[in-house]
């Protein structure tokens, strides 16, 4: 696995990459509190399996630009983004992968450059193109004054800051325990918002090793997160009304591309989204070729079932470029 900076228009890109340049390509992208890194079991395979797995750091993670502007975060901007860094890489046509907030870059990309898209493969985040009835941030404070939202939380600049930055090792240690498959998320709903931060209603963690993360491993995201901050990857969560208002007028829902989708069973994103939404999904991906829950993980099912998430890439990248 390699590590490199490209540059593409005045911006920075630190992607991780495996594989030989000349193999058909496959691009994952991460969400939060995620890096490149996060799919480190996925590069190995898709490179061992002859593709050319990248994984950047998303804008405003880890060595990738960190914008200032809230706009440069939207999902139409990070998708004409990742076009331009596909250009850079000579890619004509990918397989896309997305997790977290990396799915609707992803999908987005689907639909705003089709003839890029190979297959889309969503990790955690079922397809939903149906807008919100309101303004995301009202319904998210609607909701925070029954209990704590981390969406209502992270939405004032500088609040969530102060906190994580502050603890950034023991916070990712206790969300990566709070999202796993051996907690559910959904209790902290029990805490109310007033007088508490995220890490006032996180579960203390189990030390390490887990069966899925390691101390080294930890360190490695405690280490890039302590350099960096978390305030790159809060400015995805303050893009939700931006998103919301450039979706007025979008009647195309269908996503017309093959596509995979892949979540844990115990993802609190499949607890909220309810199993309506896996039915929406099918009703509006007509080249929906499977749907996998795995039994037993949560919400970073990448690594909390590397082996199964490989082989699924690995037989769908397959599929698409020899259709």
């Amino acid at each position: 696995m390699r590590n490199s900076a490209v540059e593409v228009d005045g911006f920075t890109w630190n992607i991780a990459e495996a594989g030989d340049a000349d193999r058909p390509a496959v691009v994952l992208c991460h969400g939060f509190p995620g890096l490149g890194y996060s799919f480190r079991h996925q590069l190995r395979a898709l490179a061992a399996a002859g593709y050319r797995a990248i994984a950047p750091d998303m804008p405003g993670y880890g060595g990738t630009d960190r914008p200032a502007s809230i706009g440069e975060y939207t999902n139409i901007a990070v998708a004409d983004r990742l076009v331009r860094l596909l250009d850079a890489l000579g890619i004509d046509r990918a397989v896309l992968v997305g997790h977290d907030f990396g799915a609707p870059a992803t999908w987005t990309v689907a639909r705003r450059h089709r003839r890029r898209v190979a297959g889309l493969v969503l990790l955690a985040v079922p397809y939903a193109p149906d807008r919100l009835p309101a303004r995301p941030t009202e319904l998210y404070a609607a909701m925070a004054r029954r209990h704590f939202l981390h969406l209502h939380y992270f939405q004032e600049p500088g609040v969530a800051e102060r906190e994580l930055d502050a603890r950034p090792r023991e916070f990712l240690q206790r969300l990566f325990h709070a999202l796993s498959g051996e907690f559910r998320y959904l209790d902290i709903w029990r805490h109310p918002s007033d007088g508490n931060g995220y890490l006032d209603v996180l579960p203390d963690a189990p030390d390490l090793p887990w069966d899925w993360l390691n101390e080294d491993e930890l360190d490695h995201y405690a280490r890039v997160f302590a350099r960096t901050g978390f305030g790159g990857g809060l400015s995805w969560y303050r893009a939700y009304d931006a998103n919301w208002e450039s979706s007025i007028g979008d009647q195309d829902a269908r996503l017309e591309v093959p596509a995979l989708f892949v979540a844990g069973a115990n993802d609190p994103v499949i607890t909220m989204a309810g199993p309506h939404a896996l039915e929406r999904m099918k009703q509006t991906v007509p080249d929906l070729r499977g749907v996998h829950v795995l039994d037993g993980a949560g919400h970073f099912v990448q690594m909390e079932r590397a082996h199964r998430v490989d082989e699924l890439l690995v037989e769908f990248a397959a599929e698409v470029f020899t259709a």
